[in-house]
């Protein structure tokens, strides 16, 4: 089954439930007509009684959209008090980007700009929190939220629900490489033993590359250094930056560095190289796809590479916030949360305790060690580094 095959290291996510109460319409009589039945003024009551829309924005790639076609039809059965209105924004399309009409609405004294619920990552997170752009969400009106990763909830400050997520993974062949590493010595060690058949893509073009710089980095600091975003942490980097330089020569093409993630996927595909970090859902999707060789496998290191999760966000001036709660009840129910693992390839958003027997045992193996880090404009720094120190060796 695709659920099956969408299963990989996970990240424990977000879960939630609220409370919706939506107004009755009022009741309208006719005066002076005894003839009316009874029932008249329930019946106008139920009448006038229509769903609470609100507007969800939301941008990426097909498979972003087919997600949301599917799970909006799937509450609105459910839940026919509410209605969702989508508006996707193809990605590459040089619309206005969705933030800066919803800062600009507020600072224009203009509410939330029609804009109730949207999808984005944690730059615009952390940066909503900056304008203050945020609603917090709680679990008294989304109750599940208990579900989702308490070190993941805190880390955004309950300013938003990272509804599914995708981490970075070490793929290989499984044809070569019969024994994967465990650890990142075990990697670093398998690397320089064999010689330009490991490769990891250039970190400003995509975030595999990007993801193994910073593992390599942030190897020799302190475990919270990953949630710190004080330029101060830079000093602690030079460690790492020596291990890159060194392993450069061993690593494709002796200090080769495709462009973007899909660079190395190609160099596992044709065979050039054994192994790659790369996002697991890229690889489940390219699998299933019959676009990588079926000896694709993938396992997570410790301490593991890191991934992200996708948020949904409230924004705090929205007038119809009880109805996007109901939905983010919905979106982080085991049974919505399963068509995220189908459609995206992807993880849950909800701890996989909540997920069903089948997904929690296709998880088995590869959930252990996923890390989510957080160290905000620090990145810009560390690709330029990397750029100068060990590209340009």
């Amino acid at each position: 089954m695709l659920r099956k095959k969408s299963a990989i290291t996970l990240v424990t996510l977000m879960t939630a439930t609220a409370a919706f109460i939506s107004g009755c319409g009022n009741s309208a009589t006719t005066a002076g007509s005894s003839a009316a039945p009874s029932n008249a003024p329930v019946k106008a009551a139920i009448d006038s009684k229509k769903p609470v829309e609100f507007t969800f924005y939301f941008t990426g790639s097909q498979n972003v959209k087919d997600l949301w076609d599917t799970l909006i039809p799937m509450f609105e059965k459910q839940n026919a008090d509410v209605k969702v209105k989508p508006v996707y924004i193809p990605s590459g399309t040089g619309a206005q980007p969705t933030y800066d009409r919803i800062l600009a609405a507020k600072q224009a004294n203009k509410g939330s700009g029609d804009i109730d619920l949207y999808e984005d990552g944690l730059s615009n997170v952390t940066r909503g929190q900056k304008d203050d752009l945020w609603d917090t969400l709680a679990t008294d009106k989304i109750k599940n939220l208990t579900s989702v990763d308490e070190k993941t909830i805190k880390d955004i400050s309950n300013l938003a629900i990272p509804y599914r997520s995708s981490a970075v993974v070490l793929a290989y062949n499984s044809d070569k490489v019969a024994t994967p590493p465990k650890t990142l010595d075990e990697l670093y060690d398998w690397i320089k033993k064999n010689p330009s058949k490991f490769a990891y893509n250039d970190p400003s073009t995509g975030g595999a590359g990007n993801s193994f710089v910073a593992t390599a980095l942030y190897k020799f600091l302190p475990e919270e250094a990953i949630h710190n975003s004080d330029p101060s942490v830079e000093k602690g980097w030079d460690q790492g930056f020596t291990l890159l330089k060194e392993l450069g020569k061993s690593v494709y093409g002796k200090g080769i560095y495709p462009k973007k993630n899909q660079g190395t996927l190609d160099l596992l595909t044709s065979g050039e190289v054994d192994m790659i970090p790369a996002w697991s859902d890229m690889v489940l999707e390219q699998v299933a796809k019959g676009q990588l060789p079926k000896s694709t496998k993938m396992t997570q290191l410790t301490p593991g590479f890191n991934g992200g999760p996708t948020y949904l966000m409230v924004p705090k001036l929205s007038e119809k916030k009880d109805a996007v709660y109901k939905f983010l009840d919905f979106v982080l129910s085991p049974e919505a949360q399963g068509v995220v693992v189908d459609k995206m390839h992807g993880f849950p958003g909800i701890k996989l305790s909540n997920m069903s027997k089948e997904i929690q045992d296709s998880f088995k193996g590869a959930s252990e060690g996923f890390r989510s880090f957080n160290i905000g404009e620090l990145d810009k720094d560390m690709t330029k580094r990397w750029q100068s120190e060990v590209a340009a060796q």
